[in-house]
């Protein structure tokens, strides 16, 4: 039995004093009306009508529960409107996840002139590691996380909203003391800063003019932080993978410096994960057609520095894979 929709048809029938009435004004059959009716005193073990063939009237309990039954119906009435407007309405709180180094450089500007253009909704944004499931996000109460790799669960709506340029460079120190690598398969013979989470089993893919390399590198130092291995580069410790927008003051200025320009780093898509597509708040439907809005203008990455961009990897080329020499 679906007990509420029983308690609108009893009110209803009380109201209106007759089973053909009440099926009337509701759109649905007499018998069941009725059987709304019956099923709703055997519920409460307790009979609403007195019922004879020319009258329909309330019993003692039945005045009683028309009495709580009218008002818990109205007040769900009020709720249910008051919940409407709130999810139509730009105002309330959103709490969105983000990865350290891209939040900080590019995202938190960008939340800013989101606030700034809609001030009824207030933002929370976490900087952590990147969201491993949809646990991860109903867990920590998050209505949005940015990613910037695939994700495997299926549970999550995972939406694009652009591409990063990566890229390797080092300082020129480094390049004075240890030479620069002339192809990929020299990248062996240098210390390679390594990502902990985008780069976890120490393999650079580069496109080169007979398709992909793969390049098996090692190094010093690793980090699961951009910042912290752009630091470690400035510092010249070596060779790094790093995104565009992290670097692009560096090499704008000569702090750093591109290598294997000729063997560009595919883009890497940039995305926007919910734990659900239906019933969206119009909070969050604002938040995310502003990020797609802005994220997916060219070269939003790199503003300073005007870097050759590369495309992926066309049908019928070849993929070679170089391994690092022993220890």
């Amino acid at each position: 039995m679906d007990l509420f929709k029983a308690m609108e048809s009893f009110v209803r029938t009380a109201r209106a004093g007759s089973f053909a009435r009440a099926a009337s004004q509701s759109g649905m059959s007499r018998a069941i009306v009725s059987k709304h009716i019956q099923d709703l005193e055997d519920y409460l073990g307790a009979r609403l009508f007195h019922r004879t063939t020319r009258r329909l009237s309330l019993t003692e309990v039945g005045r009683e529960y028309q009495t709580f039954c009218a008002r818990l119906l109205d007040d769900m009435a009020e709720q249910r409107e008051a919940v409407r407007k709130l999810q139509q309405t730009a105002c309330g709180s959103i709490k969105l996840m983000a990865p350290k180094s891209f939040g900080n450089i590019h995202l938190s500007a960008a939340i800013a002139e989101f606030v700034e253009k809609f001030p009824g909704i207030h933002v929370s944004m976490l900087l952590a590691d990147d969201p491993k499931n949809s646990h991860h996000l109903v867990e920590n109460g998050l209505d949005l996380a940015v990613r910037l790799s695939p994700i495997s669960d299926s549970s999550l709506v995972s939406r694009r909203i652009g591409s990063l340029r990566w890229l390797l460079c080092c300082s020129p120190g480094y390049i004075e003391r240890s030479g620069a690598p002339a192809g990929p398969e020299d990248l062996v013979q240098h210390n390679c800063l390594l990502h902990l989470r985008t780069n976890p089993d120490n393999a650079w893919t580069l496109s080169g003019p007979r398709g992909d390399v793969v390049v098996e590198v090692g190094g010093s130092f690793a980090a699961n932080s951009s910042l912290a291995l752009r630091s470690a580069a400035l510092r010249g410790l070596g060779i790094a993978f790093l995104p565009a927008y992290c670097v692009s003051s560096d090499l704008a200025s000569g702090r750093l410096v591109e290598v294997l320009r000729a063997y560009p780093v595919a883009p890497r898509a940039v995305y926007l994960l919910y734990p659900h597509r239906r019933h969206l708040p119009a909070k969050v439907r604002l938040l995310i057609d502003f990020l797609v809005e802005r994220f997916s203008r060219d070269g939003w990455d790199d503003a300073a520095w005007e870097g050759a961009t590369c495309e992926s990897r066309r049908p019928g080329t070849s993929r070679r894979r170089l391994a690092a020499s022993p220890a």
